[in-house]
């Protein structure tokens, strides 16, 4: 796959994968060490908006889309920290959010814009009244990780543990075979962020993740030390948040084409 089908190195994963399940789980036999080319994993740099690119996309946001899209911009959150908030995580008196069991189950707290302070109050008196009506009907439990619920079986009811971002529907858990809200669909925001895109004319590949991107990129511009934007991304290394940097060569930035010079 890697010389002659020249596919990508996500694809070569998938069937490798595939190729020791099958030896392991069906045929039975162990594989200690496979002797194989590799394909090589591209490095790209990430899609980053311009700050007037940023704010063309969320004027055509309202809503709750508007809102996970200035979290997103204004915390560096990813798409799915964003949705699996807890009322719990959101500090207004220090500015602050805590995102909980993040990519490498890791913990961190991150800013939170003062701009979403007045919409987000509002959610989360709106989420009260929902979580009241929902107790009233039999219902309010929600997930909770690591049988936290056997531990504190109380908890799933209480209102701090409910989601920010909950859905508009109960559903059936099949892992806690409870009727509850879940967290709102991801891909929902996805596709509402890419029309407003398209509405707002930014010819770029958009998807939730370059607001994160653009985060970290205008952190950087506005002289945010890297260690600083590395902490509040979550990177464990430095070297993930290095590839920033990278994106503040570009021209336009901090080079200036010699075509320009000549014309003057």
């Amino acid at each position: 796959m890697a010389v002659d089908a020249n596919v990508a190195a996500s694809t070569q994963d998938q069937a490798l994968s595939a190729f020791l399940f099958v030896f392991k789980h069906v045929l039975g036999r162990k594989l200690d060490f496979i002797d194989a080319v590799r394909a090589k994993k591209p490095k790209r740099l990430p899609v980053v908006l311009s700050r007037p690119e940023v704010q063309a996309t969320l004027s055509q946001l309202a809503g709750t889309n508007l809102l996970i899209a200035q979290l997103l911009y204004g915390s560096g959150l990813r798409i799915l920290e964003c949705m699996r908030l807890r009322i719990k995580d959101i500090d207004f008196d220090q500015r602050q959010i805590t995102v909980r069991d993040g990519k490498g189950m890791k913990d961190r707290v991150t800013v939170l814009p003062e701009r979403c302070h007045q919409e987000l109050r509002r959610l989360v008196e709106n989420r009260r009244q929902i979580h009241q009506q929902d107790i009233l009907e039999g219902y309010g439990a929600v997930w909770l990780p690591f049988a936290l619920a056997t531990k504190y079986p109380n908890a799933p009811y209480e209102f701090a543990w409910q989601y920010l971002f909950a859905s508009v529907r109960r559903s059936l858990d099949p892992r806690s075979k409870l009727i509850a809200r879940h967290h709102a669909d991801e891909g929902i925001f996805a596709q509402a962020l890419k029309r407003a895109a398209i509405r707002a004319k930014v010819d770029k590949k958009i998807t939730p993740h370059c607001l994160r991107h653009s985060f970290a990129t205008h952190m950087l511009e506005a002289g945010a030390d890297i260690r600083t934007v590395q902490e509040l991304l979550g990177h464990e290394d430095v070297a993930p948040t290095m590839i920033y940097t990278h994106v503040l060569n570009r021209p336009g930035l901090a080079v200036r084409s010699p075509m320009d010079s000549l014309l003057e």
